[in-house]
């Protein structure tokens, strides 16, 4: 057998050598680089990291603060605050993270994510209408609308989906944590009110914060995530009511599930806030006037208002049709808004104590009386022949309702028996082709009419006081519209000018003349005071926990009117007699009423409607220890004296006795 060659090893150069030792040196370096980045991660900065970890895994809740009570001037609860459970989204830790382009049209994942929570939480999944702001209006799922809805208004702000949830939906959601990304469930204060339907226009409405509202100063230090005020005296008193948030670290486990709780600061809930309204008499209120409105079709609606004359106080002010604001402690379909907001059913949201603006009728006539007197375009000494025509030349004859011819009047008598001739004279004397027109403007200014009162309310119609500059303007606005619309008229004035006869219209609350039942109460209460102009306010005082008052509500008057003393006894004198002596427009409802009630009637006229009814009354100071004001409006409730008066009456009887019913006439001394 052949022996196979001895095989030779190769000689080590000089060459490989160098390699070789370069290669080992390199291997060398990089181990040790290696090993002492792994000692410097866990040794040197092990706690540097472990502190950056645990923060990713600390979440901040914010807690809210219980919202303070509403109550009225005895204590009886009005407004309160419930504790609910309420399922929320953050847009931002969905699994895919909410950003404006996705709005409409949400990634698969958050929508598989809508539609196995709206299963838990037996809520629809079919696509609905669904406006969002500056996107418009698309199709989505409830809870797909909500979050981008709630995400366009404040991109960082937690969404609620559904309040009032289960315990057990609670648990099952916080306990597979993981299936349900950036949904928690957590604790939520709802506004709750005892007594339904009772003033339910004056309390307004509350919501999470907007994105215009955050940058006000009203909410400078408040959470993204809070409930304010958005209407009404939540509105008005929500730096009392709102409170302070709490906030609490917890800490949670890579899946968001709870560990622990790391720090709390409580929250502070809100003040009491007490209002100058009268539950008794808030009730007589209501039902006076469903009656009134019952008992005289076609009409529908109307308002009423009864406060202090002296300070303002309003002890009673309602509107109907009206609603339960029950609805609207969780979040409303649109469908029910808009059934709430459709004229079809009244406007039910509307306050027309405040938001309704009308011709008023002859209760203007008090207004007119003092323009006239104190300009010095009638004295008191002067008397008017009422035949039961005005004749103020061609194209400007008028009459009395029914032809009434009421003789030779002093002005006190043309009140009592509200004759428009008296006043359509009054009407022609103190016209002016001025801008801002003559006496009776500079009047009805003064006293409040075509100006907001100030009511602590918001959203209050300043309404119209007509003049030559209010009608040169109408009839520029018309002259724009029909240039930019190209059609021969947009409705919005006849492009005649100013004339006498609508001074004249004025004069007896016609024409275009526009106030609220709130604006007449607050003229008539510087009747009944002597020319105070009172600030109409339904806030009393603001108490703390302990009850201590914190702030009382009291403001000043808005103006004080020098009305001579004399012509206001005669304007005075004619109001009593209207209520109390034989031809006094309102002497069949209230001559034997034991309270001495000065009052006055209006029917005011409008086209293609049935008359609208007016009343205005007052007990003065000098005549009770509680004095009180009242005006009742009813639409298409016909005279004054027919439907108004009456429901006037009943409040009155409400206050004094304590007595609550339908008035007969007749039938009681006190109702």
């Amino acid at each position: 057998m052949a022996r196979l060659p001895e095989e030779r090893v190769p000689n080590l150069t000089p060459r490989l050598a160098l390699r070789i030792a370069l290669f080992g040196s390199f291997a060398l370096a990089l181990f040790s680089i290696l090993f002492f980045r792994l000692w410097f991660l866990q040794v040197l900065s092990g706690e540097q990291y472990l502190k950056a970890a645990s923060v990713n895994y600390v979440r901040s809740i914010d807690i809210p603060a219980r919202r303070g009570n509403i109550v009225d001037r005895s204590g009886n609860l009005l407004v309160d605050s419930r504790s609910a459970i309420a399922v929320q989204i953050s847009p931002p830790d969905l699994p895919v993270p909410m950003q404006t382009s996705l709005l409409a049209h949400p990634p698969r994942a958050d929508a598989a994510l809508y539609d196995h929570l709206a299963g838990v939480l037996g809520m629809p999944t079919n696509p609905g209408r669904c406006p969002i702001d500056g996107v418009g209006v698309v199709h989505l799922s409830p809870i797909g609308c909500a979050v981008a809805q709630g995400y366009a208004q404040l991109p960082y702000q937690d969404v609620t989906v559904k309040t009032d949830v289960s315990k057990y939906v609670q648990y099952f959601i916080q306990e597979r944590q993981d299936r349900f990304p950036g949904v928690t469930v957590g604790q939520v204060w709802l506004r709750r009110y005892p007594l339904g339907t009772l003033a339910a226009q004056l309390f307004g409405t509350v919501g999470r914060i907007t994105a215009p509202e955050v940058h006000e100063a009203r909410y400078r230090g408040v959470s993204e995530n809070a409930t304010v005020g958005q209407s009404g005296l939540e509105w008005y008193y929500d730096r009392y009511l709102r409170g302070a948030d709490g906030a609490a670290r917890v800490q949670v486990d890579a899946l968001g599930g709870f560990q622990g709780d790391l720090s709390e600061i409580k929250p502070v809930a809100g003040h009491t806030l007490k209002l100058s309204l009268d539950v008794p008499l808030q009730h007589a209120g209501q039902d006076a006037l469903q009656q009134a409105i019952d008992a005289n079709p076609p009409s529908t609606a109307g308002a009423f208002v009864a406060m202090n004359p002296d300070n303002g106080e309003i002890y009673a002010m309602g509107s109907l049709p009206t609603f339960d604001p029950n609805i609207f402690a969780k979040p409303v379909s649109e469908s029910t808004y808009k059934q709430l907001n459709n004229p079809a059913n009244g406007f039910p949201l509307f306050n027309r104590a405040i938001q309704s603006a009308y011709p008023t009728g002859s209760t203007f006539k008090a207004i007119t009386a003092t323009a006239a007197l104190q300009s010095g375009d009638w004295s008191l000494g002067d008397v008017y022949d009422d035949t039961g025509t005005y004749n103020n030349g061609p194209g400007d004859i008028r009459h009395n309702a029914g032809g009434a011819a009421d003789g030779v009047l002093t002005l006190s008598e043309a009140i009592r028996y509200s004759s428009d001739d008296f006043f359509y004279n009054l009407g022609a004397r103190t016209n002016s082709e001025a801008p801002q027109g003559g006496p009776l403007q500079q009047w009805a200014h003064l006293y409040g009419i075509g100006r907001p009162t100030g009511v602590d309310l918001g959203g209050e119609n300043a309404g119209i006081l007509p003049s030559p500059a209010w009608r040169a303007n109408r009839d520029k606005l018309e002259l724009e519209c029909e240039h930019k619309r190209h059609v021969p008229s947009c409705g919005i004035a006849d492009g005649r000018q100013w004339s006498v006869g609508d001074n004249e219209n004025l004069a007896v609350g016609q024409g275009d003349l526009e106030a609220t039942p709130l604006q007449l109460a607050t003229a008539y209460s510087a009747v009944a005071n002597g020319g105070k102009v009172v600030r109409p306010h339904v806030g009393l005082e603001v108490d703390q926990a302990d009850g201590t008052v914190l702030r009382l509500i009291d403001p000043p008057p808005a103006r004080v009117l020098h009305i001579d003393p004399e012509n206001l006894a005669t304007i005075r004198l004619g109001l009593r007699e209207a209520a109390s002596a034989p031809g006094g427009t309102s002497a069949d409802v209230f001559s034997d009423f034991p309270e001495m009630v000065y009052g006055k009637t209006g029917t005011a006229q409008h086209l293609n409607q049935a008359d609208q009814s007016w009343y205005v009354c007052f007990v003065p100071d000098w005549a009770t220890n509680e004095p009180i004001l009242v005006a009742v409006t009813v639409e298409q409730g016909g005279f004054g004296a027919l439907a108004a008066a009456p429901a006037a009456r009943q409040i009155l009887s409400q206050w004094f006795f304590g007595n609550r019913g339908k008035y007969v006439p007749g039938a009681s001394k006190t109702l």
